[in-house]
């Protein structure tokens, strides 16, 4: 099955949907997006430049079965489409300190990735969250 997004003029991702890749192959046999995209516009009345393929697969730029990652990551309601990247992006998280790190296809803190916890933390029912304020990894306990 091939996926693809159907996003809007801003580039909003409003829905996906799966076609069956014999509607994606051009007249040599080969897989074809334009082809797809072609089908979609004529069966859907959308255009077809606003119907971008997706992988299933991806996400974060890491294929999750070893393959080639394809646009950074799956396509889902509320993502963005970004065409100079070719990658789909998720929503930004509510911290406005987070950028887009390209090569992952994911937004990061300033201070990086949450640090590992340590089994001790677990027993504690600890975790880290972000502090905007502070811009850092905080630890904080889970109230049962």
């Amino acid at each position: 099955m091939a996926h693809f997004a159907k996003i809007s003029e801003e580039n909003l991702v409003l829905y996906t949907s799966t076609l069956d890749n014999k509607n994606c192959v051009d007249s040599n046999g080969n897989e074809s997006e334009s082809v797809g995209q072609a089908y979609l516009e004529k069966h859907n009345n959308w255009p077809s430049h606003l119907w971008i393929q997706t992988s299933y697969n991806t996400e974060a730029g890491v294929h999750k079965l070893g393959g080639t990652p394809f646009r950074g990551n799956h396509a889902g309601i509320g993502y963005t489409w970004d065409s100079a990247n070719q990658i789909f992006w998720r929503p930004q998280p509510s911290y406005p300190s987070w950028t887009k790190d390209i090569p992952t296809a994911s937004w990061v803190s300033p201070a990086g990735n949450a640090p590992e916890l340590t089994d001790e933390m677990a027993t504690n029912l600890e975790h880290y969250e972000w502090d905007e304020a502070s811009l850092s990894w905080i630890v904080v306990t889970n109230n049962p």
